[in-house]
């Protein structure tokens, strides 16, 4: 019998939800980068990966054109991931430095990767619209997960996992708002909130919030190497502290 993730992400890959997104994503795939001219690009909804029992959930922001739109398996083929994965290495939550493919053989500990949203996005912009399509899938790997840190790639995905946060803490306690959710949460790198237990979460949740390894931001210093090493070292204190 399938697991509840592999349900999930049969559920994902095989969506169509987004017209201008199948459309860019399959065009993508078509036409391809000629650096990778004789590879088959995946070209469909990029599924989350990692440990099923892991304690901290990782969100980015959505595929890259030719880096998961490519490979099928986030953060991996392009200059993002690049960044990340040698950090996570380092940590202690990967088992190699690289991830080139599907079937690399990269394996994570106690770690689960996600993303807002799951079609690469034309100039790597998804709409609201669009993210809020995309919003019931990440619900479920909360839901599925139950994480005791959740680690947000950027504003958007901050912004998007405060969302579900407050919608689900909202329906657990079957109230009308939930006080500090969102309002007195701000995204800042280096930033960690503190969530209450909830039904959906029956343990404390925190919220930790990193910019977004883009090629953008490593490339201008505004994330560096040592800043991305203090995130996971505060991400693996923060469940070990619990």
């Amino acid at each position: 019998m399938p697991t509840k993730f592999e349900q999930l992400n049969r559920q994902i890959i095989s969506c169509r939800k987004c017209p201008r997104l199948v459309a860019w994503r399959e065009e993508v795939a078509r036409v391809k980068r000629k650096a990778y001219k004789n590879e088959e690009y995946w070209g469909k909804p990029v599924p989350g990966f990692g440990d099923p029992q892991a304690r901290i959930l990782v969100v980015g922001l959505a595929p890259g054109a030719h880096g998961s739109n490519r490979t099928g398996r986030q953060f991996t083929g392009d200059a993002s991931g690049a960044f990340l994965f040698p950090a996570l290495h380092k940590a202690g939550f990967a088992n190699q430095a690289q991830a080139e493919s599907r079937s690399d053989g990269l394996l994570l500990k106690d770690m689960y990767i996600t993303a807002s949203g799951r079609c690469a996005p034309p100039a790597n912009k998804p709409t609201s619209e669009e993210l809020d399509n995309c919003q019931p899938y990440l619900e479920r790997e909360i839901e599925i997960l139950k994480p005791k840190v959740i680690v947000c790639l950027g504003r958007i995905a901050f912004e998007r996992v405060l969302k579900i946060i407050a919608r689900l803490l909202t329906a657990g306690n079957g109230q009308q708002s939930t006080a500090g959710l969102p309002g007195s949460f701000r995204f800042a790198h280096g930033a960690v909130y503190d969530v209450p237990p909830s039904s959906f979460i029956p343990h404390p949740l925190s919220l930790l919030c990193s910019y977004h390894p883009s090629r953008q931001n490593t490339s201008t210093g505004k994330l560096t190497a040592e800043m991305f090493d203090d995130i996971w070292k505060k991400a693996g204190k923060l469940i070990e502290d619990g």
